[in-house]
């Protein structure tokens, strides 16, 4: 029910009903329907400014949970790189120097990738520099792992020749050692027997009685059996594979010839005196990829751990060499 207005009337000195008209109570409708509207829209405005919307929450809540699985991602590749780093040391230090096979070079490992917009679709949003880090380090990883695997493929390759490998390498003396007259000269800087200079002597001499058998120090192939060295003299070489080669020189006879097959401990020939020599000998010569080398790192089938301290005594000492 309406409440009943009334107005002092200061003439009549009396009270008087007020009456208003239709007009004048839809004008003041309006006025409150305005002012509530207005009031409505600069509310309304201020929460769309500085509150988020139900839609913007969700999005919000989404984008946090994303940004922690980016992390928690970046966190799981970093420890991924850490285990493949391990890998990656294991198989240039321990695998490959096993199977005597070159590391794998660490600019081939750490290349990037080429093109300068690679990750260019993923510029512009408000997590770019995050999510081009995690597809940089994703790629890197991938790459790192595809060059991994294929290195163990090698690996597993080596391996299966392992056998061969071993049976191979040139790994006893190429003299019976109760055949041996005296201590062998040894590789390095010797006096030459005839020019009685300086010279480096890229092998060893195992002096014994003329005709002593002279074998092969590892499986192979003969690859030279001639006189056409002079300084050599009659001499052998033989091919193993896997980079070794074996010279074996100044024999009295030669009991092989070039293409044929030889097992570790054929007889290949007779000590003598023939070519540049001051006496009956085998000069033995190890070569490994191409390069000589100290032949005395490889008698390990034929020695004992004190009887190779002794050799290697005696070797080093500076003597004269036999050629």
């Amino acid at each position: 029910m309406s409440k009943v207005k009334y107005r002092f009337n200061t003439k009549s000195l009396t009270y008087e009903k007020v009456k208003v008209s239709f007009k004048e109570r839809f004008l003041q409708i309006l006025s409150y329907l305005a002012t509530g509207i207005v009031f409505a829209v600069i509310t309304i405005a201020l929460a769309n400014k500085f509150l988020p919307s139900p839609l913007q929450k969700k999005q919000n809540r989404e984008l946090e949970v994303v940004k922690l699985q980016y992390d928690l991602l970046n966190k799981k590749m970093s420890q991924v790189e850490t285990v493949l780093n391990d890998l990656q040391d294991r198989d240039d230090n321990i695998y490959r120097v096993i199977f005597e096979a070159e590391p794998i070079a660490g600019s081939l490992r750490q290349a990037g990738f080429g093109g300068s917009n690679r990750y260019k679709d993923l510029e512009g949003y408000e997590n770019s520099s995050l999510m081009t880090e995690t597809t940089k380090a994703l790629d890197r990883i991938t790459k790192q792992l595809y060059i991994q695997s294929k290195s163990y493929d090698d690996v597993i390759k080596m391996a299966k020749g392992k056998e061969k490998l071993i049976a191979s390498i040139p790994a006893i003396m190429p003299l019976n050692n109760k055949n041996l007259k005296h201590a062998p000269s040894g590789y390095g800087w010797r006096t030459h027997p005839i020019y009685k200079t300086q010279e480096f002597h890229p092998g060893m001499d195992f002096t014994a009685e003329q005709g002593t058998p002279i074998y092969a120090t590892g499986d192979g192939i003969v690859e030279v059996a001639d006189a056409a060295s002079q300084g050599y003299g009659n001499h052998v070489v033989i091919n193993h594979g896997f980079g070794y080669q074996t010279l074996y020189g100044h024999m009295s006879k030669m009991a092989t010839k070039p293409g044929v097959k030889v097992k570790r401990g054929d007889l290949i020939g007779y000590v003598g005196s023939t070519g540049l020599s001051t006496g009956p000998h085998v000069h033995y010569e190890v070569i490994k990829n191409g390069e000589k080398v100290n032949p005395i790192n490889f008698y390990y089938n034929d020695l004992s751990p004190e009887e190779y301290q002794i050799m290697l005594e005696l070797s080093s000492k500076s003597t004269q060499s036999f050629d």
